[in-house]
């Protein structure tokens, strides 16, 4: 089964007992380990563990559970968790103090300032810190304090690309639409398997439950995917489409209603600019011209289009097969592209924004117009790679540390990531790392990157930290708030992971390792307050300073940011200037009434937004905005190309969460799934056998990996999940060591990206496959 679901009692928020001598409690937090935001039951006993099942009383996954969300404890009680900073020390990672530590941090931070000048830093930000409250909310300071603009982050391997054609389109990166499952009629899926990822920038639980709920009530599901996926087994049509070609696709649909006189876009259509230039742009990718490089028959393009069009509400969703690819940004646009010209974008069933409670910009500010959006006001030393939303691709990461010259990256803060297996051309950015002259971690394991670490600080696990989804709750597809206090305490000397990276911006300033973490939280609820009274849209517009810094107390840390968040936000209590309900059966949020609600608030579904949610320049939807119209001669180039023997895409399995959960046995045991699955076309052609090995190679690298002949996979196609290779010397991950795997990213060309973002391409790799070489 794809769910597992649990019948529970209702109890109420803490319930102890003291039989038999042990102090036995249940709690309800929010599981922080991917986006789907599943609420969970705890069973506390002493100060362990004992239970996790879901919570059938939250309001958002009513007891929906995937197995990483009963693994809390596991993660929690792992022996190779570093519950001490690490130094190195005779070419060793040692244990140390925390003074200790932070004294080395200033040594080499400092130190490296003092040579090289605030230009030679660099900063990785890797993909859990999205899930993070204190890293939300805290590593801007350390990002302003280290005062470089050589910032990398996950997202350039991620969802760039959606996050720029959403800040062109609508003025904002996280104004993103989502599909509303829960009420469509027909959802077109493209390189999304939520059945095995949990969803992805469209936040719910439970994905596969409102499929077939959806399909239950007459809807229709079809998946877009080269991989027959879990997902993909249970459409309703799957369409298998050459890796990478996702934008001809889309661009073929718009020209077939176009030329069938069904261009539509409904009420939203009142606030759009540019669409009859969109559709002009668009005329040459008619069904028949690509068909033959996305690998679809005409027919079938011409009949997903109607059927969009016909459907009563249909909503069209892609997700990370078409933003990790070539034309990434062009794919994303053309997605909601297709919403629009179908009537289905702003409108029950279609795709619509979410509403946060807290820390949306689309809540803020004035209502419909912005700033307007641009990138490329700084750009990568040695490639000249755009960078956008202050940062730079993560593609050239390894070139701007290991090529000599002004600017070159001598030195690099890395916050809960682990690049060196989840960023393109591996062994080049590992040996890159190696030379470093400088290196301090944020993290919780010595891992492929941390071992080149001069300091590592683990912050605590993920049960001794409060919980808010304060970035994956703007993309939820049913309006909610959820907060969850620490289920453990702190262990003995263990600071609090907001005060280690506000401890690191003051080293960053050179205020050394002892200077008080209060500085900067006062500095940070300040600028925040600042902001919120000097907001003359808001609700506490005007407001004395004095006064809202005294209500927030005696809070301090992130729980006090998010309760000032709450407050102003547009469900929250406006410290007193909304003394009514916002929505109906809700009181005023705040924190405080967060804490009072466990199993989460229940806002209601989504609703239509425009105008208000834009923040455009001229107010309007910009669906033509230049740098999508410009980057069309790209695509259209693409069209004669020829097809390569074969080309990599990545795939997600329920059990695994990118390289970090590979250490808890119960996620890894059984057979192994880092295996490169093949077609049996492809293994004949190719002399391949199954549960045998190949040399896949590509331009930049070539890996051995364990052979898995299945027809899941389209011919001309191979696939290898990402975030393995846990054989390198100087980790401590016992498990994961036992469950190595390959790493894919050794084949992963960084020199090929999507122009428009500089997201690194992962799918859609050429390569070369064939048995690995017979030896004596």
């Amino acid at each position: 089964m794809h769910t597992v679901r649990v019948t529970l009692i209702d109890v109420p928020t803490e319930r102890r007992s003291t039989g038999g001598g042990a102090s036995t409690r249940t709690v309800f937090r929010t599981c922080p380990l991917c986006e789907a935001g599943c609420g969970l039951e705890l069973t506390v006993t002493d100060d362990g563990v004992t239970r996790i099942r879901g919570d059938r009383n939250d309001v958002f996954s009513r007891g929906y559970i995937c197995p990483k969300g009963s693994t809390l404890r596991q993660l929690h009680d792992d022996p190779d968790r570093l519950r001490a900073p690490l130094v190195r020390r005779g070419g060793r990672h040692v244990e140390v103090t925390w003074a200790e530590a932070f004294e080395e941090a200033d040594r080499v931070l400092s130190g490296a300032i003092e040579r090289h000048g605030r230009g030679a830093m660099g900063v990785y930000v890797g993909n859990p810190n999205a899930h993070n409250l204190a890293g939300l909310l805290y590593l801007r300071p350390l990002l302003k304090s280290l005062g470089t603009r050589n910032v990398f982050t996950a997202s350039t391997v991620d969802q760039r690309p959606k996050e720029l054609s959403s800040a062109w389109m609508f003025g904002g990166g996280l104004t993103i639409p989502v599909p509303d499952i829960d009420r469509t009629h027909m959802l077109v899926m493209l390189g999304a398997n939520p059945y095995e990822s949990n969803g992805s920038l469209a936040t719910a639980p439970d994905w596969p439950g409102r499929i077939e709920a959806m399909q239950a009530r007459g809807g229709r599901l079809v998946v877009v995917d080269p991989r027959r996926t879990r997902t993909a087994d249970q459409a309703d049509q799957h369409l298998a489409i050459r890796p990478g070609t996702d934008a001809l696709l889309l661009a073929a649909v718009v020209t077939c209603l176009a030329r069938d006189g069904r261009i539509a876009p409904g009420d939203a259509g009142r606030y759009v600019a540019g669409l009859d230039e969109v559709v002009r742009a668009l005329a040459g990718f008619t069904p028949e011209s690509v068909s033959a490089a996305v690998g679809i028959d005409a027919r079938d393009i011409e009949r997903l289009a109607h059927e969009i069009a016909d459907a009563p509400s249909a909503a069209v969703y892609g997700r990370i097969g078409t933003t990790t690819a070539e034309f990434g940004t062009l794919a994303s646009w053309l997605v909601d592209v297709v919403n629009l010209v179908t009537g289905n974008l702003d409108r029950p069933g279609g795709a619509m924004f979410a509403k946060a409670a807290a820390g949306a910009a689309n809540t803020r500010g004035r209502e419909r117009y912005g700033r307007g959006f641009n990138v490329g006001r700084h750009r990568s030393r040695v490639r000249g790679l755009a960078g956008s939303m202050g940062e730079l691709p993560v593609a050239c990461m390894a070139e701007e540390i290991d090529t000599p010259g002004e600017g070159q990256l001598r030195a690099m803060v890395t916050v809960a990531g682990n690049p060196v297996l989840s960023t393109p051309n591996s062994d080049r950015l590992d040996a890159a790392m190696a030379g470093l002259d400088g290196y301090v971690a944020v993290d919780i394991y010595l891992n492929e990157t941390t071992r080149h670490a001069d300091v590592i600080l683990p912050p605590p696990s993920a049960l001794q930290r409060g919980h808010y989804d304060l970035a994956l709750l703007q993309l939820a597809l049913h309006n909610v708030a959820n907060y969850s206090p620490p289920v453990l305490p702190l262990d003995d000397g263990q600071p609090d992971e907001w005060a280690i990276l506000a401890r690191l911006a003051l080293i960053a300033q050179g205020m050394g390792p002892d200077a008080d973490v209060e500085v900067v939280d006062d500095l940070v609820v300040g600028a925040l307050v600042d902001a919120a009274v000097g907001d003359e849209h808001g609700p506490v517009a005007g407001r004395d300073r004095a006064e809202i810094l005294e209500a927030l107390a005696p809070r301090t840390g992130p729980e006090r940011l998010l309760d000032l968040m709450l407050r102003t936000g547009p469900y929250g209590d406006g410290f007193g200037a909304r003394a009514g309900q916002v929505v109906p059966g809700v009181a005023p949020l705040t924190l405080d009434v967060l804490l009072e609600n466990p199993h989460g608030v229940d806002l209601g579904p989504l609703e239509p937004r425009l105008p208000e949610v834009l923040r455009t320049e001229s107010g309007m939807v910009e669906v033509a905005a230049e740098p999508l119209m410009a980057d069309l001669a790209r695509l259209e180039a693409v069209l004669d190309r020829p097809v390569p023997q074969a080309v990599l895409v990545g795939r997600r399995d329920l059990r695994s969460n990118n390289s970090w959960m590979h250490n808890v046995n119960v996620l890894v045991k059984g057979r192994p799934r880092c295996t490169l699955h093949v077609h049996p076309d492809d293994a004949s052609r190719w002399e391949l056998v199954d549960g045998g090995s190949a040399r896949v190679a590509s331009r930049v690298g070539a890996v051995e990996v364990p052979v898995e002949v299945t027809d899941a996979v389209r011919p001309g196609v191979v696939s290898l999940p990402h975030g393995w290779g846990h054989d390198l010397d100087g980790i401590r991950l016992e498990v994961a060591r036992a469950h190595a795997g390959t790493n894919s990213n050794v084949l992963t060309d960084d020199q090929v990206v999507d122009d428009l973002s500089g997201n690194a391409v992962l799918n859609g790799i050429p390569v070369e496959v064939g048995p690995v070489a017979s030896t004596a």
